[in-house]
C-alpha cells in the first residue's frame, strides 16, 4: 500500500512527538488526524496490551461540546437512548441516528453539567450534523469542537500506572464514570473507559501545553510496569466485539442491526430524531444483525474491504473486520449476517482474497 503523505490537513496532536519517538510504524486517518495502528508489530502490541500497560494517543476521538440552556434537549434529539436519568460524572455509550434510524456515530457521551456535554466521537463529521440540528430547531446552545485530546491508558497494569501519577483516588473511579484530577496545576477529566477489553482510563487533556509533560510523566512512572506506546489493536478489539464505525456499521444500518438495541429506549426517548423509524424497527425486528464469526484458518490477509459470507452459492452476509488470533488460534471476525443464517453454530464460508474459508457463527465474542 502507498504511504500517506503528511500535510497540515492531517492534524498533529499534543502527543505526536511522543508517538513518533516511540517508533510508530503505521497510521490510519481518522477524523482528519493520524491514528497510530502499529508500533512493534500488530502481534507484539497485542500480547503486550494483554499483559502490561500502554499509552494510546487517541486524540482522534474529537469532542463535540454542547452547552447552554437547551443542551440536554439537543443531546436527546441525537440518540434513541433515554438520557433522563444520566447524572453529571457519568459516561454513556450512545447510538446517534438520523431521521431514518441509520447510524451516524457511536460515541461516548460525558455529562459535565446539566448544561454542558461532551460527545467523544468515532470517525464521522458529527459536528456538522449537530450544528445543523441546533440551527434548524433554533435551540439556545453553542456547539463546537473544543481543544480536547484524549490519551488512553489501557492494560492490566493501568490502575497501578494511573495511581503513580494521579494518586490512589483514581482507582475509585467506577466503570463509565469520570472525575476531575489535578496535573501540574491543571484540572483534567479522567474516565474509566477505553477501546479495549483489558481495562483502563481515558484522560481528556484540554490544550497542548501539558500534552507531552503528561505523556513523559506516565512513561517515567510506568518503567517498572513495562509501559509502552500502543494503539487500538485490531485483533483484541475483534475478540472483544468492539465495533468500528465505518467498518462494521454505517448509516445504512440501524442500532438494532448492530446489536445495540439495549442502548435504545425508543419508547421513552421523546424528541429523538429517527424515533418513529426505530419504533417500527423495534416492533418488526431486524432482518440482519452483527454476529461473531470464527474462521477456520491459521492466517488471514488484511480485511480492508467486505468479504462475502456464503451458504453454498447464496450470499447471506458479509465479514467487515477480521484477523488471526494468536490466543484463540483461529480467525476471529465481525460479520453482518441475515436472520436465516445468524444462529450460533451455523456453518458458512467466507470469501477472502486468499480464497474460500470455512466459517462458523458463534454465540458470543471471545473476550
Amino acid at each position: 500500500m502507498a504511504l500517506i503523505s503528511p500535510s497540515r490537513r492531517l492534524r498533529r496532536t499534543p502527543f505526536s512527538d511522543g508517538v513518533e519517538a516511540s517508533g510508530c510504524k503505521a497510521y490510519t486517518v481518522y477524523n482528519r488526524m493520524l491514528l497510530p495502528t502499529v508500533f512493534r508489530s500488530v502481534e507484539e502490541d497485542y500480547h503486550h496490551l494483554k499483559s502490561a500497560v500502554q499509552l494510546w494517543d487517541v486524540s482522534v476521538e474529537r469532542q463535540v461540546e454542547i452547552r447552554g440552556p437547551d443542551a440536554g434537549r439537543l443531546v436527546q434529539m441525537l440518540t434513541p437512548r433515554d438520557l433522563r436519568g444520566m447524572l453529571p460524572g457519568q459516561c454513556y455509550y450512545m447510538p446517534v441516528v438520523d431521521e431514518t434510524g441509520g447510524m451516524l456515530n457511536d460515541p461516548v457521551l460525558l455529562k459535565l453539567a446539566e448544561d454542558r456535554w461532551w460527545i467523544s466521537i468515532a470517525d464521522s463529521d458529527l459536528l456538522y450534523w449537530v450544528k445543523g440540528v441546533a440551527q434548524g430547531y433554533r435551540l439556545d446552545v453553542l456547539v463546537d469542537e473544543p481543544d480536547v485530546s484524549p490519551l488512553a491508558v489501557q492494560g492490566p497494569q493501568a490502575d497501578a500506572l494511573m495511581a503513580h501519577v494521579f494518586g490512589d483516588a483514581v482507582r475509585d473511579i467506577r466503570f463509565f464514570r469520570f472525575g476531575w484530577f489535578e496535573f501540574q496545576g491543571h484540572d483534567i477529566v479522567v474516565a474509566r473507559s477505553g477501546y479495549s477489553k483489558q481495562g483502563g482510563f481515558e484522560i481528556y487533556v484540554e490544550g497542548w501545553d501539558i500534552g507531552m509533560p503528561l505523556w513523559n510523566a506516565l512513561m517515567e512512572a510506568g518503567r517498572d510496569l513495562d509501559v509502552h506506546a500502543g494503539c487500538p489493536n485490531g485483533i483484541e478489539r475483534i475478540e472483544g466485539g468492539l465495533l468500528s464505525f465505518g467498518n462494521d456499521m454505517t448509516d445504512d444500518n440501524t442500532p438494532h442491526e448492530c446489536g445495540l438495541g439495549k442502548f435504545c429506549n425508543t419508547a421513552t426517548a421523546v424528541g429523538c430524531i429517527g424515533r418513529d423509524a426505530l419504533l417500527r424497527v423495534a416492533k418488526e425486528g431486524p432482518v440482519q444483525q452483527i454476529r461473531p464469526i470464527a474462521i477456520d484458518t491459521d492466517t488471514l490477509p488484511p480485511c480492508d474491504r467486505v468479504w462475502p459470507l456464503m451458504a453454498g452459492k447464496k450470499r447471506v452476509g458479509q465479514v467487515t473486520s477480521a484477523a488471526y488470533s494468536p490466543d484463540f488460534q483461529e480467525g476471529v471476525a465481525i460479520g453482518m449476517v441475515r436472520m436465516t443464517h445468524w444462529d450460533a453454530g451455523t456453518q458458512l464460508h467466507v470469501l477472502t482474497p486468499n480464497g474460500l474459508m470455512p466459517a462458523e457463527v458463534r454465540d458470543g465474542f471471545w473476550i
